[in-house]
């Protein structure tokens, strides 16, 4: 076998070995790669208990408790499922019912997510693009709501100005 063929079987198998890594990691990080779960994915995926994810929705109407030692109780829903989650600390200023919010946590053995990081949205219109296609998804989108990811609050643009030479 000469030098320049044994360089190419070489370069062959580590571009093999490579590849079936590659696969490898791939495969296992495929339940994981995911920006948020929706209520309705947590209830059929049957997620276990102690898995660390993030979960998308709108909180509930009626839902939120406040407790004197600080935990807040609400629940998640995408108007399918829902999942009631507790957290303890400050809420986002612009956190209330009947918006979108997503919650980064812990899924406990009763079925509570508890949540150690809230975020919601950042004004009257936006709600996160997952949330809003797992709504759109499910035919719970309301159009006129707002395109998903992005404010529908537009300022109108000034009218442009015609230029004329002055002589």
């Amino acid at each position: 076998m000469t030098r320049r063929r044994r360089r190419s079987v070489l370069i062959l198998v580590c571009g093999a070995v490579l590849a079936v890594a590659a696969g490898l990691i791939l495969s296992a990080m495929r339940d994981t790669i995911v920006f948020f779960r929706s209520p309705t994915e947590v209830a059929s995926q049957k997620v276990a208990p102690g898995t660390r994810f993030r979960l998308g929705g709108l909180v509930e109407s009626g839902s939120l408790k406040r407790e004197a030692d600080g935990h807040v109780e609400f629940a998640v829903t995408d108007t399918g499922s829902t999942v009631p989650v507790r957290y303890r600390g400050l809420l986002p200023d612009l956190f209330r019912e009947g918006q979108g919010v997503v919650t980064e946590g812990v899924l406990q053995a009763d079925g509570t997510f508890r949540a150690d990081t809230v975020l919601a949205k950042h004004d009257e219109t936006y709600m996160p693009r997952e949330v809003a296609d797992a709504l759109k998804a499910q035919g719970r989108w309301q159009e006129g709501a707002g395109k998903p990811g992005q404010s529908s609050s537009v300022q109108p643009q000034a009218e442009p100005v015609a230029r004329t030479a002055v002589k």
